[in-house]
């Protein structure tokens, strides 16, 4: 079996009504369910939307110093992330598209090592 993250940037996300978003949780919440109840799913999650409370942690110092906000200013940022263990590729694309469908906006799937 392989990891697989499948992940987006909230930027990926769009603008969409309140009703809009309301219809996706269901869809998205059934893929989840599905992966759970065949057992790859390893984890997923959304990501706080507010940047003042992430927290940038730097060791290059030799200790580790903290920080609010980002390391470094981008024009994307993580917005959620799913992380199955598969058979193989093809089996992670299916599911990446699983989820794409599901949400309504693009997603990466990259192979964890």
């Amino acid at each position: 079996m392989t990891q697989y993250i499948i992940y987006f940037h909230q930027q990926w996300v769009g603008q969409h009504s309140d009703e809009w978003f309301a219809s996706r949780g269901p869809l998205a919440n059934a893929v989840i369910e599905q992966a759970k109840a065949e057992g790859i799913l390893v984890a997923a999650a959304g990501v706080e939307e507010d940047l003042d409370r992430a927290v940038a942690v730097d060791a290059t110092s030799g200790s580790p110093q903290f920080s609010s906000g980002l390391v470094a200013p981008g024009q994307q940022y993580l917005g959620g992330l799913t992380i199955i263990d598969v058979e193989n590729e093809e089996a992670a694309r299916m599911w990446a598209g699983k989820i794409a469908e599901a949400c309504g906006w693009p997603q990466q799937l990259r192979r964890l090592y």
